[in-house]
């Protein structure tokens, strides 16, 4: 964690001083398992074990996991061959699985199963010839891998601005797919604009953005519209944690801002504000919150409200290579927010 800038102060504002922080946020239960998966790797195998990409977009959680003796990699040809290599919750390309395979890594694999559940379906839709308009951002671990099911088959589009200009080769036989971090409004007016031009556009068999993106979103909506001002607790390549400021200024709030620890939040964002409203990304552990919470309080924003509009119990099993041996959760990974 950075080094402390001097504590915000207690500075009077014209009605009530009070934080409502929104319910569901923080850790899915796609981060718990992913995160856990390279704890427990840690203390079966030792260190080092070896991680391609960021397990999650969180710089806290890779920071601490890098103290255990984790080695964050860009490609696994950086992984000493016979090594154990751990495949982040964003998930891989089939190119990837084989290059580690070739290098006679010992993989594991950590993909988030809703990740999983969008590679299956590219793999279906290009077996069938379909074209696949895949709704994400360009360069995202996430898309890199699910467009590396079916590369023939897949043309990334990147905003609803993009709808005007993609093009496919049947209009007849396309079928949209989507990143599982994305603003949920934003990517259903790339679909609308999508279907104007492609009115056979098939939907996938089941909604691709996954529940805690949409549970977050949901949250920041009803939090917004009574806060002078949003924080988000999120790493700054969080897709998820990006979109929920641009939520919660869309739905109402007079300012947003992220950051990743408190000690970012800045003493002139509180002039005249009497709400906050406070929401972590799906990768934050609870602690960086409640750090804000803390900081906030000091300033006098004591009164803190729950807004839940969701519960959350998903449970994922550890990856297949890491099972046999009870963790502290039973061997299970849980979307709780507990860490």
């Amino acid at each position: 964690m950075p080094g402390r800038r001097e504590r915000l102060q207690d500075i009077p504002v014209t009605g009530r001083k009070r934080v409502l922080l929104a319910a569901p946020r923080g850790y899915c239960a796609g981060v718990d398992r992913a995160v856990i998966a390279v704890e427990k790797a840690l203390e079966r195998y030792g260190a080092p074990v070896y991680v391609r990409k960021e397990i999650v977009h969180n710089r806290h959680v890779v920071g601490e996991l890098e103290q255990r003796g984790a080695v964050f990699v860009e490609e696994v040809d950086a992984v000493p061959e016979g090594a154990h290599v751990v495949f982040s919750a964003h998930g891989v390309s089939p190119a990837v699985v084989a290059g580690a395979a070739g290098r006679g890594l010992q993989a594991i694999d950590a993909t988030c199963p809703l990740v999983t559940k969008v590679h299956r379906e590219a793999v279906r839709f290009a077996r069938d010839d379909y074209e696949i308009l895949l709704i994400g951002h360009d360069g995202h671990e996430e898309v890199e891998g699910t467009a590396g099911e079916a590369p023939d088959h897949v043309t990334v589009v990147n905003s609803p601005a993009d709808a005007a200009t993609v093009e496919v080769k049947d209009p007849s036989k396309v079928v949209w797919l989507s990143q599982t971090t994305l603003s949920v409004d934003e990517t259903m007016e790339t679909v609308r604009r999508l279907r104007e031009r492609f009115p056979h556009l098939q939907d996938p068999p089941s909604d691709d953005i996954c529940y805690a993106t949409q549970n977050r979103q949901v949250a920041i909506k009803k939090v917004a519209k009574d806060a002078d001002l949003v924080i988000v607790v999120g790493s700054a390549n969080s897709s998820n944690s990006v979109r929920l400021v641009e939520v919660a200024l869309e739905y109402g709030a007079a300012a947003a801002y992220r950051v990743d620890y408190a000690d970012e939040v800045r003493q002139e964002w509180l002039d005249g504000v009497e709400t906050v409203g406070v929401t972590s990304g799906a990768s934050v552990p609870e602690v960086l919150v409640q750090q804000v919470l803390d900081d906030l309080a000091h300033a006098g924003y004591r009164d803190v409200e729950e807004v839940k509009t969701a519960e959350e119990d998903l449970i994922f099993s550890l990856p297949k290579e890491l099972r046999g041996d009870a963790d502290r959760r039973g061997g299970r990974a849980t979307g709780r927010g507990d860490r």
